[in-house]
């Protein structure tokens, strides 16, 4: 059975063929934008007329908002009801329960907070979705991005999956033997313990190979590198990049700018 070892989903699209640099910049841009913007309305134009269309011309839509479902969504909606009745701004009342209060003002922020969340979370799943590792690595250490700090970043992205696919390894191998992984929610919680050993040992042994496979591949060697796959950088992606730095610098300069 193939696992996935990435969010990476393989598409022939625009933007795959992106240089990762180029959908990098682009992600970092809109968080930033959502963020500095001082219009309200910023978040929900990005969130509708950015991100979404972005997932057709990547071709991930599905899977997308598939995540979206799963985990955008439920963080961006845990956030929102925290803002709402914790946030002590407003004095109009438009909700009580108990102790607690929901103002016009508050609704507001804990909306306008909860986009933006579900923005920054957008970008960056639909950065991985569409950008493989393996190419972000090479292409940041060809720019001169140290070898080892390219590996953290590459890491880093890759747990999550890594940890995911050994878990569903782990849990089909439990259930062979007749482990108990379905039936109540009290019995599904105690099948829970005999999986984690497993899963937090065999995360350190492999740990421990990728560092031995990354030595004899020579990853600390202080010679040039080569590539077989040069990754392509071209004129558009290079006018994408400033005409992406340009509006985040216009977006700071207006939320700066005296009113």
């Amino acid at each position: 059975m193939h696992e996935r070892l990435s969010f990476y989903i393989k598409r022939d699209s625009v933007l795959h063929n992106l240089n990762p640099l180029t959908k990098i910049i682009l992600a970092l841009s809109i968080i930033l934008i959502s963020i500095f913007s001082p219009w309200y309305w910023t978040s929900h134009v990005l969130l509708l007329l950015v991100i979404v269309p972005l997932g057709f011309v990547g071709k991930v839509a599905r899977e997308y908002f598939t995540s979206a479902i799963r985990l955008i969504i439920p963080a961006a909606g845990f956030i929102f009801f925290m803002q709402a009745f914790f946030q002590p701004v407003g004095h109009t009342v438009i909700f009580n329960f108990w102790f607690l209060d929901i103002t016009q003002e508050s609704l507001l922020f804990a909306f306008r907070i909860a986009t933006r969340i579900t923005v920054m979370i957008s970008a960056f799943t639909l950065f991985l979705m569409t950008t493989h590792p393996s190419e972000l690595m090479s292409d940041l250490t060809r720019r001169g991005l140290p070898p080892q700090f390219a590996y953290v970043i590459i890491s880093t992205l890759q747990i999550l999956p890594q940890m995911q696919a050994k878990a569903q390894t782990i849990i089909a191998a439990q259930q062979s033997r007749g482990l108990d992984t379905q039936s109540t929610f009290l019995k599904r919680v105690g099948s829970v313990v005999p999986l984690v050993s497993p899963l937090v040992f065999g995360s350190l042994v492999e740990v421990e190979e990728r560092a031995i496979a990354i030595e004899a591949r020579g990853f600390t060697s202080k010679k040039v590198k080569t590539s077989l796959h040069e990754i392509p950088d071209s004129r558009f992606d290079q006018i994408t990049r400033w005409g992406l730095a340009i509006l985040v610098v216009i977006s700071i300069a207006l939320n700066l700018w005296p009113s």
